[in-house]
């Protein structure tokens, strides 16, 4: 996988967003990519409950129907600063000028479907994301709402993939950096 570079002239460190559905694996890889790389790690779907960016509760799922508005209120700050790494499973709705990378990750039905069952969803919901990921809702959302030069289809099926991910962000990162002249100090490694 190449990942693309940036048109952006800006100095600051780029934003990237992890966006798939609901156990794809979004928050691992963001943690992980921010272990490698010392980006910040957003996850939008803590920060609407947390700030209660939200404006009613669907009770059949059990989960807040966020508020687009709050949310990029919220995200507009911390993101103008870059160095972010953001995941959400919804993303149509951001700015686009908000990331300079956007990742979809990509999980194998037969994978997903155990892994939302573990999470102890509703068999409804677990029907609802596995048809979502069939019907590539994440990718083609990603998909009209950037560039596709900087949308990016990963699979995410087991931890090697996770980890492969990952590293080639940092690899990406490092790219960025370098042909936009951005001073880069990246963590020790472990």
């Amino acid at each position: 996988m190449s990942m693309p570079a940036s048109s952006s002239s800006s100095r600051l460190l780029p934003n990237i967003l992890v966006t798939g559905t609901p156990g794809t694996g979004k928050s691992s890889t963001c943690r992980r990519i921010a272990e490698l790389t010392g980006m910040v790690h957003v996850e939008v779907s803590s920060l609407v409950k947390e700030l209660e960016l939200y404006d009613s509760w669907h009770e059949e799922h059990d989960v807040p129907e966020f508020d687009e508005d709050k949310v990029c209120d919220e995200l507009e700050t911390r993101l103008a600063k870059g160095g972010h790494i953001v995941d959400f499973h919804s993303c149509d709705f951001m700015p686009e000028r908000w990331f300079q990378l956007v990742l979809v990750l990509r999980t194998d039905n037969e994978i997903l479907y155990p892994r939302l069952e573990a999470r102890g969803y509703p068999e409804k919901k677990i029907t609802e994301n596995v048809d979502a990921e069939i019907a590539r809702i994440c990718l083609d959302e990603a998909s009209g709402a950037w560039p596709k030069e900087i949308v990016i289809e990963l699979a995410s099926d087991n931890a090697q993939q996770l980890e492969e991910n990952a590293q080639r962000t940092k690899s990406w990162l490092q790219n960025y950096c370098k042909q936009h002249s951005i001073p880069l100090t990246l963590p020790t490694p472990e």
